[in-house]
């Protein structure tokens, strides 16, 4: 760990004032206890592995939200509806 980035590690994430957890920490806080996991040893494909455990519940969450119209769903994404479409088939989401 890099000297800028050298904290007191925790095992439980920083909540909001709405008392809700911020995301950016609910991932470093998982990250933080993947790399204890892993005793030692490097992971291989780490942005793959990490991209897929996220985009999947996202795009579940945000296709609930707009009950599963896809348009809609890659507009609140940000994404081109194509790349969205592409994207559910590789992760098989309806």
């Amino acid at each position: 760990m890099t000297s800028a980035r050298k904290k007191k590690k925790t095992n439980s994430p920083k909540v909001g004032s709405n008392g809700a957890a911020c995301l950016s920490e609910n991932v470093r806080v998982a990250m933080d206890r993947y790399f204890q996991d892993l005793d030692g040893q490097d992971p291989a494909d780490l942005y793959q592995l990490i991209m897929t455990q996220i985009e999947v519940p996202l795009f579940e969450s945000v296709l609930d939200y707009t009950e599963g119209n896809v348009s809609r769903a890659a507009d609140m994404l940000g994404l081109n509806r194509g790349t969205l479409r592409n994207r559910l088939r590789k992760y098989k989401i309806e």
